[in-house]
């Protein structure tokens, strides 16, 4: 399938590895200009450069902030300095710690709203602007399960997760008119350093070894294994993608099987 995106300009939050670096990826694998960034310059960097030798894109790489309303201004701004133009937005952060009610503070709670729900709010209105003036534009979030279904040892990303996709689908009904779509991509067990962690502090908890939680975990999912960064990313520079021009609104699961909802 053509994507139709070569010669478009993707900025990819969080990408230097994990789900991030798996949609940049695959856009960059389809021809278009990639605008990757991270809060540590060394992985950003090193991101990039694996992303021009293997694809020849053109792959661009910044730090940032997602936490941050200066830093992520001062993104757009130098993407906007560069390509002088922005087609398409995937919003993505670290997740906050994971925990039970007792266990925050009122500081951790304002901390988790900037990283997860401010973040997009505030990667959104920088870039609207830019894509108005293309004539139109994709923006693309990647949340979690937890939308769907709480996660227990979760509830910071269980809140402000479920906030963002009840953004995503207020915006994609705002800006619909404006031909800038606006969807929601949800991760099931994708094996990422991420998951990993979570994997180790479920283990620590049940005194357990970690490879024994993944084994219970895989056993849970219908297709029998965690899922890939490449199967997330094609899935993801699909949503974004021209070859899903009449798709906005929607929450994507990519989980193999696991969300036993209908909906």
């Amino acid at each position: 399938m053509d994507l139709h995106i070569e010669g478009k300009v993707f900025m990819v939050a969080a990408s230097s590895k994990g789900l991030g670096f798996g949609i940049a990826r695959e856009l960059a694998c389809n021809g278009a200009t990639v605008c990757l960034a991270s809060r540590t310059k060394n992985e950003v960097e090193e991101a990039a450069h694996q992303l021009r030798e293997e694809t020849g894109a053109t792959v661009h790489a910044s730090v940032f902030d997602a936490s941050d309303a200066r830093s992520i201004k001062e993104w757009i701004m130098e993407v906007t300095r560069a390509f002088e133009r922005i087609d398409g937005l995937v919003v993505n952060a670290g997740g906050p710690p994971p925990g039970n009610f007792d266990d925050f503070s009122d500081e951790d709670w304002e901390a988790a709203f900037n990283l997860t729900l401010m973040s997009a709010i505030r990667l959104i209105r920088g870039v609207l602007p830019s894509m108005r003036e293309c004539g139109g534009g994709s923006i693309l979030t990647v949340t979690s399960l937890s939308v769907k279904e709480p996660i227990n040892g979760l509830l910071l990303s269980n809140v402000f997760r479920a906030g963002v996709t009840s953004l995503v689908k207020s915006l994609s009904n705002e800006l619909a008119g404006e031909n800038i779509r606006v969807n929601n991509l949800i991760p099931g067990g994708i094996d990422t350093d991420r998951l990993k962690a979570l994997n180790r502090n479920v283990a620590e908890k049940q005194g357990l070894p970690v490879e024994k939680i993944r084994q219970k975990n895989e056993s849970a999912i219908p297709l029998g294994r965690y899922g890939t960064i490449a199967e997330f990313g094609n899935a993801g520079a699909f949503l974004l993608s021209d070859a899903a021009s009449y798709i906005t609104g929607v929450s994507l699961v990519v989980d193999g099987g696991v969300l036993k909802s209908t909906w």
